[in-house]
């Protein structure tokens, strides 16, 4: 019998996605572009665009931001890795991941190389990337005994998406997700918590599986069936198709460091403006929150990996500053003598309580021991851009011109702006304009 996913996949128009999912998938694209400029000025993103370059020669697409011609594999590969490389793109709860960082440069290449440029296919596969996505996601959780990164399910998403783009049949459809699964990168990701370092969560290589799964698949390449597509226990999991939209479960960053470490970033900024506080009137800062926010172990960070997966740093960051952008993750900041007193200060615990709470929940409490000896709690605090209390269209804009304007200048990034929140809404139209504003180089 033909698995629900494949009819869902190959069948699903513009037309059955409901309005509010479309306005999301603009929403998340016009947020990954924005990380995407702010990550293509790291380290990171030079380094794999390069080694994109030489090692990915071909053509059919461009890399994101810089113009270079490469393989379609090599410019999700590229795409994926540089909005990864500044940690502030949409995820997901449960899935302990990021959909859209794997499968929105990885659609990207797949349409240029294909020449599918039409508006309303685009986002309507971008909104079926996050379907399957998501649900990739927590099928791994359920049958894998690690935890890892979201590389080693949005390879089975992209695949899938490379799929609908080429137009296979149900029968290579299902070869090219199981070469994915097989082939992906099932990453440990505590290893790079424990250890930061550019290999990160994986998206890039991930994406890089997926489009190299479909293109083999279409070739008549043959993979083992995808146990999270397929499996028994995960079968609930694809039954919903097209009746629950897990888009609408994604969650929005308003900083560019760990999901983790940012409910302790977002107390201590709450007790900041609540008590007109400046870092100077801090003796030290006391955090319970749940054990992979205290595993965000970094305190002097040397690089842009370390400041983004540490809990201490971006919150004495916040204390200092009030805020915590792009420019705070970068090595200027590591040695000011505030935000390293204060990141030394921390006394950072977990809570069998906050624990339990996780992943659905991630939660910290804050105390500022203030130098006048009193003590000021934040009480139970969330990170902002849950989906149960959604960041307005005005703060996703607000981020993006933030993250995109140094690189792209105004007027290009507004151009941009513009293309991505009306697309679709013309029937025919074509986004090759809105390509070229993507990947013309800067």
């Amino acid at each position: 019998m033909q698995h629900p996913l494949s009819d869902f996949l190959h069948d699903t128009t513009y037309s059955d996605i409901p309005e509010d999912a479309r306005r999301l998938a603009r929403q998340w694209m016009l947020d990954l572009i924005g990380v995407a400029a702010g990550g293509q000025q790291t380290s990171l993103s030079r380094i794999i665009r390069n080694h994109a370059a030489r090692q990915f020669g071909g053509s059919g697409a461009q890399m994101l931001f810089d113009g270079r011609e490469v393989s379609p594999a090599g410019a999700a590969l590229a795409g994926g890795m540089t909005i990864d490389a500044l940690d502030g793109h949409d995820g997901h709860k449960l899935t302990k991941g990021h959909v859209g960082c794997g499968i929105f440069p990885s659609l990207l290449a797949l349409c240029q190389a294909e020449k599918d440029t039409e508006a309303q296919h685009f986002l309507t596969s971008l909104v079926i990337g996050y379907e399957i996505g998501t649900r990739a996601g927590i099928a791994l959780h359920r049958t894998a005994p690690d935890y890892h990164t979201s590389g080693a399910w949005i390879a089975v998403a992209v695949a899938a998406l490379g799929a609908r783009v080429l137009r296979l049949d149900a029968a290579r459809t299902r070869e090219a997700m199981g070469i994915a699964e097989y082939h992906g990168p099932r990453s440990q990701m505590m290893r790079t918590i424990d250890h930061p370092t550019m290999v990160k969560d994986g998206s890039g290589w991930g994406a890089m599986s997926g489009v190299s799964a479909v293109y083999l698949a279409k070739d008549g390449f043959t993979g083992a069936p995808a146990v999270t597509v397929e499996h028994g226990d995960v079968a609930d999991l694809w039954s919903d198709l097209g009746q629950t939209w897990r888009i609408r479960e994604q969650y929005f960053k308003h900083f560019p460091v760990c999901r983790w470490a940012q409910p302790a970033l977002q107390a201590v900024l709450n007790l900041r403006a609540d008590h007109d506080l400046t870092s100077h009137d801090v003796d030290r800062i006391e955090i319970t929150t749940f054990h992979e926010s205290r595993r965000l172990a970094v305190t002097d960070p040397r690089t842009t990996e370390e400041a983004q997966y540490s809990t201490a740093f971006p919150t004495a960051v916040g204390m200092v500053r009030g805020t915590c952008g792009p420019k705070d993750m970068q090595e200027s900041s590591f040695a000011e003598p505030e935000i390293q007193r204060l990141a030394h200060s921390m006394d950072i615990r977990e809570s069998d309580t906050l624990n339990a709470a996780f992943p659905a929940r991630r939660i910290a409490e804050v105390t500022l021991v203030l130098k006048d000896g009193r003590e000021l709690n934040s009480g139970p605090t969330e990170a902002l851009g849950d989906p149960e209390d959604p960041a307005t269209l005005d703060t996703v804009v607000a981020k993006f011109h933030a993250y995109a304007d140094p690189l792209l200048g105004a007027e290009r990034a507004n151009t941009i702006e513009d293309h991505v929140l009306n697309l679709g809404t013309d029937s025919g139209d074509d986004m090759s304009l809105l390509l070229s504003l993507l990947t013309a180089p800067v």
